[in-house]
This record gives structure tokens, sequence and C-alpha cells, in this order.
């Protein structure tokens, strides 16, 4: 028990440096979170005793720079390059002023949700639902002089209805494939416990869109400008990969760019560059994230926590709390819900037939609980994505993330309901 604690013991040193301090100077801004990454990497170096130091950096670094990770980068550097440049030959302001013709005010925070959840199962993909809609959500919510940060939570929120529930989904193939049922069983299960919530919240944005007035005088739209954007959600909705997607949309930005004069090549370059360098911390932070759970990993905190959350099962409830909480733990520790799902696959696989649970029900429980904590964690992948591009702190996010807390929520109440009846 001892060598678990310590092992997860860097996660303390996160949590402490970064949230409770934070939360004690009343400020999220007061202590860099790179800064919080970094002292608990090297604590997590330091307390990995019994092996060289040159080899716990070794560890380190696998971590940080593993093939996952750099395509996440890979993404974050393209992203950037086609945020700043779509921003700087106006094609934000020009798809903003097109979403506020097309939408009264008091639908938007309900238009965007649906937007989310359309374009999120169609790729499967959360990362690229936010890329696409992100800039567009922080641009409506200046306009309207609405909070960035609920326009962004929005965006995300949608997002993971699809990482959900799609057939395409990373997190959807690993569950079935590690828990030996079909993609449409495991939809069907799915849909009972999440489009619920989907609806309520869908409810609870129109309802809170009463008060959000669209601007009195709204500018001619470019529609010349608005193409990149609407190239890069259809494209992105009929599969192409995200990579391409966002190198599909930085041409663009830069043809038109050029074309109507809002630069030359030399200034489409330097948009591109600039966007580049504004995702440097969030390079560095996920780097720093993935080294730091590699060697939590490798001392054994994950193994720790899936022994203790499997002692003192006994009955089916139990199994399936156990699922849910084993899945949820490594997800926190992990950052990544594709790769919480393969961690505990087989271990849930094994649990769920000693308990006689229904396979289907169990990869839904794997999918949704994993989305829901990869929904609400400031370092995900996700957050610090939408984030980076609406430039907040990914902590002033939380607390508008209905839709993730919604689905986990309703699939804690399928457990302890025994809901849907058929498959528990």
């Amino acid at each position: 028990m001892k060598k678990g604690l310590i092992a997860l013991s860097p996660l303390a040193v996160f949590i402490v440096l970064y949230l409770v301090t934070s939360i004690i100077a009343r400020d999220f801004y007061k202590v860099p979170i790179t800064v919080a990454f970094l002292a608990a990497s090297a604590f997590a170096v330091v307390i990995s005793g019994g092996i060289p130091l040159r080899k716990r950096i070794d560890i380190f670094s696998q971590g940080a720079a593993t093939g996952q990770m750099m395509l996440m980068i890979w993404i974050f550097i393209l992203a950037g390059a086609f945020a700043h440049t779509a921003k700087t030959m106006g094609a934000i302001d020009a798809t903003v002023s097109f979403a506020l013709t097309l939408l009264p005010g008091q639908m938007l925070l309900a238009g965007l949700f649906l937007a989310a959840c359309f374009i999120s199962v169609s790729v499967g993909t959360s990362v690229g639902t936010i890329v696409a809609l992100t800039p567009i959500a922080a641009g409506v919510a200046q306009q309207t002089d609405t909070s960035v940060a609920l326009m962004t939570a929005v965006v995300v929120g949608g997002s993971f209805f699809g990482d959900n529930l799609s057939f395409i989904s990373d997190t959807t193939i690993v569950a079935t494939s590690t828990q030996g049922c079909k993609l449409s069983d495991k939809f069907r299960v799915n849909s009972f416990i999440v489009i619920p919530p989907a609806l309520l919240i869908l409810l609870v944005y129109i309802i809170m869109g009463t008060d959000i007035q669209s601007p009195q005088h709204l500018p001619d739209v470019a529609f010349i400008k608005v193409v990149p954007y609407l190239a890069v959600l259809f494209t992105a909705i009929f599969g192409l990969n995200v990579m391409g997607v966002l190198t599909l949309g930085i041409l663009l930005t830069g043809a038109i760019g050029i074309a109507d004069g809002s630069f030359d090549v030399y200034g489409w370059f330097g948009a591109m560059g600039d966007g580049i360098k504004g995702m440097g911390e969030l390079i560095i932070i996920t780097m720093m994230a993935g080294g730091l759970l590699e060697l939590i990993k490798h001392n054994g905190g994950i193994d720790f926590i899936i022994s203790r959350l499997t002692r003192h099962i006994s009955t089916k409830r139990g199994a399936e709390l156990a699922i849910a909480a084993l899945v949820s733990m490594v997800n926190f520790c992990t950052a990544n819900n594709t790769v919480a799902i393969i961690t505990v696959g087989g271990i849930a696989k094994q649990i769920g037939d000693r308990f006689g649970v229904d396979s289907r029900k169990c990869a839904s429980i794997l999918d949704t609980f994993s989305c829901t904590v990869q929904g609400i964690i400031p370092y995900g992948a996700q957050l610090l994505m939408a984030a980076g591009l609406a430039q907040l702190n990914p902590v002033s996010i939380v607390p508008y993330l209905y839709y993730p807390l919604a689905i986990g929520i309703a699939a804690l109440l399928s457990i302890l309901l025994r809901y849907p009846k058929r498959y528990s």
C-alpha cells in the first residue's frame, strides 16, 4: 500500500501546488500550470528510487514522446497555425457574423451544442470538433457579451457526445473490442443512458439563452472568408483525418487572405508562426503530463489503483461500480480516455464475466465514465486545446461543463437503479 501511495504522490504534488494554492489565492493565474507540472515531474523523478537517474529521465522522456503524444502535438501545431491565420485573414469575424445572422441570440447556446453533437458524432473525435468550433464560439461570445468560458464549455460538452456515441470513435471501438460485443449493441445501451441527459442539457441551454441578445447592427458577411471554416467542418464530417482537415484550412486561409489583400505571402507565414508560438505552453504541458504519468505507471501507481478497487466486489452492482471507478481513476492518472479503456479493458472483462455483467453494459460504462472524467479534467487534451484556442485558463471552463457531468450522473444512476433493465 505504501509503495502505491508513493507512486501516486506526484499527482498530489500537482493538485496541491496548482489547484489548492490557486483556490487559496482566488486566482487560477497565480500559479502557472507549467510550473505545477514541472514541480510534480521533478518530484516523480526524485521518488523513483532503485534505478539510475538517467533511466528515470529516459522513462519520463518515453512517456512525453509516445506516438500518441507526438500526434497530439502535431494537431496542436496545425490548429494554432490555422486558428491564428483564420483570425488574421478575418475568417473568424465573418463566420461569427454568419452564425449570428442564421441563429437568433436566444438559440446560440443550444445551436452551438447541437452543432458540436452533430459534428462529433460524424467525425468520432472530440478534439476535431473542438478545433473546428471553439474559435467561432469565442467570437460569438465576444460579439454577444456572453462568457467566453461558457461558450467554450458548450462546444467541449457537445464534442463528448460523439466521442462517447460515434461508431468511429476510438473509445467506442476500444470499449467494444475489449468486451467482445458489437458496436451497434453498445450504441443501443449507451443511447438509453446518455440521450436523456443530452436532451436535458439542450433544454438548459435554451433556457439560459433567453437572455442573450444578438448585436443590433451586424456587419455584412464576407462569405468568401467563411469558406475555410465551412471546408473544415464538411471535410471533418466526411471523415478526413483531422491533420488533413487543418492543413486544408491553412491552405484556404492563405489563398483567400492573399487574394483579398488581408496579407501577403510573408504575412501568411508570419500569422502561421504566431499561431504555432501561441501553442507553445500547451505543447509543454502535454509533454510534461505524458512523462509524469508514465513515471506513475512505471512505479506501480496504476496497478495499485486497480488492486485496491477490485478487492471487495460481491454483487453485479458492485462489479459495475468497480469497473466505473477503475476506468475513472486510471483516466485521472493518464489524462487520456482511450488509453484508460485500453489499460483496464481486460480487467473489466474479467470482473464482468465473473459477476455476470452484460458485456454491452460493461462497454458502455467504460466509455461513458472515461468520457466524463476526460471532459472535466483541466489537464486533458480537450480542455487544453479549447483553452488555447479561446485564450482562457482551462480551469475557468470546468464550472460550465454541464454535459460531461450529466452523463456521469446518468451512468451512475444506470448502475444503482439497474437500467436499462434488459442489459442489467
